[in-house]
Parts: C-alpha cells; structure tokens; sequence
C-alpha cells in the first residue's frame, strides 16, 4: 500500500476564489513545482476535509476537477493520485486559459502603482523559481 503524500494546502478566508478553487489551484501548483511526484498518492477526501476543516464534499469537488482535467488519477479502492503528465487542454483552452489568467492578474496589479518592467521582472523571477523547483 502506498503511502499518502502529505498535501499542505492553506485555505484563506479572505481569498475571493472558493475553497474548492483554492484546493485545485494548490494542487495544480504543488504538481507543475514537483512537489507531488507522478504516482503520489493525496490525502483522502475525508483525510483532507479535516486537515483544512471543511466540506468533504468540496474536496471531492476538486478532485473531481482535477481528475477530469488528467492532474489525478482515481484508482478504485487504493485513492486519489498524481496522473502522468500529458497534454491536458487543447491549444485553444490553453491560449483562452493563459488571456483569463493575464487579464485577472493585470485587474489585480494595475491598482498597486508599479511600472511595468519591475511587474514583469518579478514575474521571471517567480517563473525562474518554479523551473528551479521542477528541474
């Protein structure tokens, strides 16, 4: 039997994503940084529900997500785990999900007053650290 990768996922009340979208985003990010190999097994449905002390359902929402865009894999009776990477959107869901990205992140730093070169220089710089953390 193998064993559960512990998933540290922090829930922030005052984020105005919902929890579930907060789950998938977390674990969409601790996979691309390679923090949860291929083949990790995740916490249980439940095991997660009471670590981050919330809705069962609500994790089961975001791994279904995750699940059916090809980020886990659910084997009956043995659980939830990390899929084999794989071309998981087609081009055009990849280019309309790059714009909605770009143009949340650009609605919610155009109000912090910062020139455009230092956003994008810490942008590379993010980029930079996850490809590090990858290779």
């Amino acid at each position: 039997m193998s064993t559960r990768t512990p998933l540290m996922l922090e829930i922030a009340t005052g984020d105005p994503r919902p929890i579930n979208r907060q789950i998938v985003d977390g674990v969409r990010r601790h996979i691309a940084s390679g923090e949860l190999a291929v083949g990790a097994a995740l916490p249980s449905v439940r095991g997660l529900a009471l670590q981050l002390s919330i809705n069962p359902n609500t994790v089961a929402k975001a791994y279904s997500e995750l699940t059916a865009e090809g980020w886990l894999e659910s084997r009956p009776g043995l659980g939830v785990f990390v899929a084999p990477p794989r071309q998981r959107l087609s081009d055009e869901e990849r280019e309309r999900r790059l714009d909605d990205a770009i143009q949340r992140f650009v609605s919610d730093v155009i109000g912090l007053d910062y020139p455009a070169a230092a956003i994008a220089a810490r942008l590379e710089k993010e980029l930079e650290q996850l490809r590090r953390t990858q290779a």
